[in-house]
């Protein structure tokens, strides 16, 4: 029997489609599937504003088929919720047993406007969860193909630098809580204070932006007047709310004496790796602050640089470590930690920058 691709716990391509629905603001998700499947990315979704329902199967269902069940949780959906937008997703069951998610939609008889996602989790590859989801948009007329096009790219890039550097780059990685924070927090503080010059550079997935940009609020809070650059992946582009977000922090880092120089935006931390590793080489620092996707910036650019890098996948410790990143610090349950808000939520790393700078 041939060795398994990845014997860690990888992303499933429904949480995937469940996250890509709420970007494209859909207001009602229906999980067309088992009471029990991706349970707590769903729940922790609606902490984000978007319901999530789900058509429930069981036994009865795996033998007959569920599009009646899909069909009444749509009307229901659309009764009592009073939904802009609806997306059907898919599961393994679903997919099993062949269900028809357009011929359900159709014949359920609601007005609000909806999209079919036929998905499972076997997929290799989670981010098929973000295609499908964003190809039945584009045929909605909900996203443009240009966006579309570039939702592919990024996508792509995303996953070779996760295979390249990231959790997906060997077969098992130890799961680790990272270097102590507060012996890394004042190593940071002494390099800020000792006149070096430094980056601190935000380069987050969507939403987990709202506890990362703190990590660079702390450092100026700690040493305001040091020869630091602050750089953010916080453009203007991207599914709706992606751009909400990336408008919300600009704004909030700016009011609080933060306003960062902008390189890419919030989806596109995996391509933006190029573009800040030669702002590095432009600023020439001794050591650099790195938030949320680290590793997607290659390693010739950081030789050379003490980094101290944060992240919030304690299977990205070990690869960061292996590229030269001297501190690696992980924000335990960081991404439950940001859904549904609407502004910067403190940082354990930050929290204890600011009170070792005291």
């Amino acid at each position: 029997m041939p060795a398994a691709r990845f014997m860690h716990p990888r992303p499933s391509s429904i949480v995937a489609a469940l996250y890509t629905a709420r970007d494209l603001e859909v207001n009602v998700a229906i999980l067309h599937g088992p009471s029990g499947c991706s349970f707590k990315h769903a729940r922790l979704l609606e902490e984000d504003g978007m319901r999530v329902l789900t058509t429930a199967l069981a036994d009865n269902e795996f033998i007959f088929g569920g599009q009646k069940p899909l069909e009444a949780v749509m009307r229901y959906a659309e009764t009592h919720f009073a939904p802009k937008r609806m997306a059907v997703i898919g599961t393994c069951v679903s997919m099993i047993i062949g269900e028809d998610l357009v011929s359900a939609i159709d014949s359920a008889g609601i007005t609000t406007p909806t999209i079919a996602v036929d998905i499972h989790a076997g997929f290799p590859e989670n981010i098929s969860g973000v295609l499908a989801t964003l190809d039945a948009a584009k045929e909605a007329g909900w996203i443009t193909g240009d966006e579309l096009s570039r939702q592919h790219r990024l996508m792509e890039k995303a996953n070779e630098v996760e295979k390249i550097r990231g959790a997906a780059s060997q077969e098992y990685i130890e799961p680790s809580r990272g270097d102590l924070k507060h012996v890394a927090a004042q190593r940071l503080i002494a390099c800020a204070r000792s006149g070096a010059k430094g980056v601190a550079i935000l380069n987050a997935k969507k939403e987990t932006a709202y506890m990362f940009a703190d990590e660079l609020i702390a450092l100026h809070d700690a040493c305001p007047d040091a020869d630091i650059t602050y750089i953010a992946n916080l453009d203007n582009r991207g599914l709706p709310k992606v751009r909400a977000d990336a408008q919300r922090i600009r704004d909030e880092m700016a009011k609080r004496g933060v306003p960062p120089e902008l390189v890419g935006a919030l989806d596109e931390y995996g391509a933006n790796g190029d573009a800040l590793g030669a702002r590095i080489r432009e600023i020439a620092p001794s050591f650099a602050l790195i938030a949320g996707v680290p590793h997607a910036i290659p390693p010739e650019y950081t030789n050379g640089i003490e980094c101290f890098s944060v992240t919030n996948g304690p299977r990205q410790v070990a690869p960061l470590h292996a590229i030269g990143h001297q501190h690696v610090l992980v924000e335990i349950d960081l991404h439950p930690k940001t859904l549904g808000v609407r502004e910067i939520v403190e940082s354990e790393f930050g929290a204890v920058t600011r009170s070792l700078a005291r």
